[in-house]
């Protein structure tokens, strides 16, 4: 690895004013969680599969996926206004969302824009000026637009926003977005109790993983559960998971992914060491050569005492989504019940200090964790909050 960055002393961090209206949209919901009698959240799966399915068929699982986000999902009125973003490579779902709205409003605008090139690409600038007279906005796109101003500046204005970068049609009719997310809210919101007054989080696996770090157990995040009904709220689907900050300058250990890494099932185990809250070492193949480039590319764009936060530990997050699958795509990897994902790179969305213009996440299969002395997942199964 080329000389591994290093942390300079506190004067070298960078401060990065917090946007309050988007922590407004991704905060964690508050509250104390009620008892609720527990359904299992592992659901039976179908026998379907969209690339043999009959036309007739996959059309109707088309409608039926989004119905769930039309309905349950955003929980559309009636006579409210809602743009639905999509691209050359998902019009199809475009198309399916626009006839499931046109069934509660008569307000709804279906609009293709060019493909971008990147993630965090703005749209065009005719696309932004109408997601900020929405209340409702839908972008199924290649690539994502969580993050970018357009989104901010609807949520600001009152939208509530639900992105789904790199949906395919495949992805759109079964896997995690067939998931119930009313159960998988129920379920999320049950975890609140374990994870209440919980500093420390430890990480094991068969495959190599043992890492320890610091979190503030206030922010855990709780609301990305699919359920997008409220002005201001921001959601990915197929959602399900819970995430939060880890504290800075207090991780050390080994990650061992062995999941799947951005966009790409592992096929040899990535070895992350972690020193302070900083990535120093990692091996594992050519995939290693290939994250050593591009975190070494982006600190290139970087003043020099800024390079090293590119190697933050940014987030770490536990997946809650039954019915999500192992596949490549991180926008379901991450959900997968039972699994553990970190991502490297910009923090600040969740409130840290590494504005580093980069953000990649690996998952981790059957984690053992705990948090302070109490074991949550043993084996990739929870022990606690989830009947499994």
């Amino acid at each position: 690895m080329v000389s591994p960055f290093r942390r300079k002393g506190k004067d070298d961090i960078i401060d990065v004013s917090n946007d309050p209206d988007l922590d407004e949209a991704i905060a964690e919901e508050a509250g104390q969680a009620t008892e609720l009698s527990y359904v299992p959240l592992y659901l039976d799966d179908d026998d379907f599969d969209y690339a043999t399915a009959p036309d007739d068929e996959r059309v109707e699982r088309m409608s039926k996926s989004a119905l769930t986000v039309i309905d349950t999902c955003m929980d559309l009125r009636r006579g409210e206004n809602i743009l639905i973003v999509c691209d050359p490579t998902t019009t199809d779902i475009g198309q399916a969302l626009h006839d499931a709205a046109s069934q509660r409003s008569d307000r709804v605008l279906l609009i293709v824009m060019p493909k971008g090139r990147h993630h965090s690409e703005e749209p065009p600038s005719p696309v932004v000026n109408l997601m900020r007279q929405q209340q409702v906005v839908i972008a199924p796109t290649k690539y994502s637009l969580t993050h970018t101003r357009a989104v901010r500046q609807a949520i600001k204005d009152g939208a509530r926003v639900a992105t789904m970068p790199g949906m395919t049609n495949e992805m759109f009719t079964q896997g995690g977005m067939s998931a119930d997310f009313n159960l998988i809210k129920k379920h999320i919101g049950a975890m609140n109790p374990t994870l209440r007054r919980k500093r420390i989080v430890n990480l094991k696996s068969a495959s190599g993983t043992n890492v320890t770090f610091e979190v503030n157990w206030r922010e855990w995040k709780l609301d990305d559960n699919g359920i997008c009904n409220r002005p201001r709220m921001l959601t990915n689907l197929p959602a399900g998971k819970i995430f939060t900050l880890p504290r800075e300058g207090t991780m050390n250990g080994t990650i061992v992914i062995d999941g799947s890494w951005d966009s790409a099932l592992v096929d040899e185990p990535i070895i992350l060491q972690v020193e302070d809250g900083l990535v120093i070492d990692v091996k594992g193949g050519t995939i290693a050569a290939q994250i050593r480039q591009a975190f070494g590319e982006a600190a290139k764009r970087l003043r020099s005492k800024e390079q090293e936060n590119v190697w933050t530990v940014a987030e770490f997050g536990f997946g809650m989504n039954p019915k999500a699958r192992l596949m490549g795509n991180v926008l379901e990897d991450e959900k997968r019940l039972g699994t553990v994902y970190f991502s490297i790179g910009d923090n600040t969305r969740l409130g840290g200090t590494a504005a580093v213009g980069i953000h990649i996440s690996g998952v981790v299969k059957l984690p053992n964790l705990w948090l302070d002395e109490t074991p949550v997942i043993e084996d990739g199964k929870f022990l606690v909050g989830v009947d499994q």
